[in-house]
């Protein structure tokens, strides 16, 4: 095989860059909530950037190596051992059949992704190895790993002591700043409401997961008074069913915005303020609950810029490998 799971941590899952084509449907991309540090991680390993690896949320598993490795650990800081010694992040190192690999507590983001020299060897589903856990479809049996799993790796070896130089290594501030274009439901916001949904700081809601973020204490906002649409309901943040795009801003009620990720549902029946824009949505998958967080307007010209920057900081990354 390759890896035994000894403990899987609280929820971890295969993930690669997901399956699009099928949102339309009702299938979710899936993939990396972070996909940045994914594709660094496969990097640092030899892999394609779009490999299948594992990613561990808030505490790492426990992992038996049954076969030769070159593994990489990137995303959050959750420093990694090799029968109980340390190894750096964002470095490759080679893990030998019999070793264990584990990890120390978080200290910082929320989201490890665990790569390993060939990838995870799953099941494609709908081309993709990703595990979109609501629907049991993809990655290890549909689900998040359990102790006694056991996952095939591919062919491949990669050269330990590779690494991502610090200065390309990206991650939330504090606080977060994630930058958003407003949507065409934003007229049913109060100009008063406009400006206080940007001013606010917000801290992320323990109700925080892959399909989607919550944050509240912020102030709730107010809407235009109207005569509600026929089938939309009599809550003013209720509209007739819309597509939800990814990074997506609900706000049920107008208490709590909710940012949907990578496992979100396609449409529904809430209005949406905005979307975050493509290139921050790596960062919210590094968010703690209780994290202070600020929403950021933008325009189309500086989204767009935004999506350059990240291409070009994958070049880097790229070009500090070769």
């Amino acid at each position: 095989m390759g890896i035994r799971v000894i403990s899987p941590g609280l929820a971890t899952t295969v993930q690669d860059l997901g399956r699009p084509g099928y949102y339309h449907l009702g299938i979710p991309l899936s993939g990396a909530m972070d996909r940045l540090a994914l594709r660094a991680a496969n990097m640092l390993v030899g892999n394609d950037e779009g490999a299948a690896a594992l990613e561990a949320v808030f505490m790492g598993p426990e992992l038996e190596f049954t076969a030769d490795a070159t593994v990489a650990i990137t995303g959050a800081e959750m420093p990694p051992k090799v029968d109980g010694e340390a190894r750096a992040g964002w470095t490759s190192f080679d893990v030998k059949s019999g070793q264990v690999l584990s990890f120390d507590f978080l200290k910082a983001g929320a989201r490890a992704y665990i790569a390993v020299s060939g990838g995870v060897d799953v099941p494609e589903v709908l081309g993709s190895r990703s595990t979109y856990t609501l629907g049991a479809l993809g990655g290890f049996e549909g689900r998040a790993l359990q102790a006694g799993d056991e996952l095939a790796l591919g062919e491949g070896k990669g050269d330990a002591g590779a690494t991502i130089p610090e200065k390309l290594r990206r991650g939330p501030g504090s606080p977060a700043e994630l930058r958003v274009l407003t949507g065409i439901y934003w007229y049913r916001l109060t100009e008063k409401a406009q400006a206080n949904f940007f001013e606010d700081t917000w801290k992320v809601a323990p109700e925080a997961d892959r399909i989607g973020y919550r944050f509240r204490d912020g102030r709730p906002v107010d809407f235009v008074d109207r005569a509600p649409p026929f089938g939309a309901g009599s809550d003013p943040s209720n509209i007739v069913d819309g597509c939800y795009p990814y990074g997506s801003i609900q706000m049920p009620g107008g208490t709590e915005p909710i940012v949907l990720h990578r496992d979100a549902v396609s449409g529904g029946g809430y209005f949406m303020l905005g979307t975050v824009i493509s290139a921050d949505m790596d960062l919210i998958g590094q968010l703690q609950p209780h994290m202070e967080t600020r929403f950021v307007s933008v325009d189309m010209e500086t989204a767009l810029a935004a999506r350059a920057d990240r291409r070009a900081l994958l070049a880097q990354m790229r070009d500090a490998l070769s």
